[in-house]
């Protein structure tokens, strides 16, 4: 594996009948297990809360990301240290791909929620309602209600932009993004993975450990669909709107509408489908 993400194999390129032997460039792909320890009465505890399969890269903010935004940790201050496990054994080919963050002593978490979530968000276990009132509980900070406004125009370019930003898909087509635009479609930051949450997760882990969140100014961009993970994510970090090239499904709707964000899908050159917040998207005509 290269350390840009990418790994090199030998593929036979058939064209017009005709077979070549060609070099070509795909997205990594390893595990990434994710530690945590914290100091208990009985004293310090280390657990496995997640193993998920990821491109090499941006690890610790990977595992910030999905800690905060599967409500393990409030905000950065509750992390004491984020590391490469090299103590511990695993199975995982390479200890780079043990990950562990250390809490800060007084900060309590459930492992056996922390386990459960991340079993049933990645098998897609929870559903309807229950999904929606286990974020509310949460005390997820309230969104602003008209801001930030983006014209239309700007939401039909951001998808261009997305995609200019993505190095790794340019060399190797496989992978997903997630953007942080301001109103106007500049953009901040990208994340690539080839799972669509792992690239939010280590966007939001880069603002969280930066100090940023909320991130009640921002518009994510998401290279795939909207599917409830994103919109979920988004919401604990404090994303007004968000903005897919694919498209949305009934649950991801539902909760855009009860926590009152933005949604749009479909987002492409000369259209778009807004399906929440349309408030916020100005310069429509009706």
């Amino acid at each position: 594996m290269t350390t840009d993400g990418t790994e090199a194999t030998k593929v036979r390129r058939v064209k017009d009948g005709w077979a070549t032997e060609v070099r070509d460039l795909l997205a990594a792909e390893e595990p990434m297990e994710i530690r945590l320890a914290a100091a208990h009465e009985s004293g310090s505890r280390v657990e496995t809360v997640a193993v998920t399969m990821r491109t090499p890269g941006d690890d610790f903010e990977l595992a910030a990301g999905f800690l905060f935004t599967e409500g393990i940790v409030r905000r950065s201050s509750d992390i004491q240290s984020i590391e490469h496990d090299n103590e511990t054994p695993s199975r995982l080919r390479h200890a780079t791909n043990v990950v562990r963050v250390t809490l800060r002593e007084g900060i309590a978490y459930d492992a056996a929620r922390a386990k459960r979530n991340f079993f049933m968000t990645s098998s897609c276990g929870i559903c309807g309602k229950m999904s929606i009132e286990a974020i509310k509980v949460r005390d997820v900070a309230a969104l602003p209600s008209c801001r930030p406004s983006i014209r239309a125009e700007v939401v039909e370019g951001l998808p261009d932009r997305l995609r200019e930003g993505q190095k790794i898909f340019a060399a190797t087509g496989g992978l997903h993004a997630a953007g942080l635009f301001d109103a106007s479609g500049t953009l901040h930051s990208l994340r690539e993975d080839v799972g669509r949450h792992n690239a939010v997760d280590k966007l939001v882990g880069e603002q969280l450990l930066a100090g940023r969140i909320p991130l009640h100014e921002f518009v994510l961009g998401v290279s795939g669909r909207g599917s409830f993970e994103i919109m979920q994510k988004a919401a604990v970090a404090g994303i007004p709107v968000v903005v897919a090239v694919g498209a949305p499904s009934s649950l991801s709707v539902a909760l855009a509408q009860e926590f009152g964000m933005t949604l749009v899908g479909f987002a492409r050159r000369g259209s778009f489908n807004v399906y929440s917040g349309e408030e916020r998207v100005v310069g429509v005509l009706a």
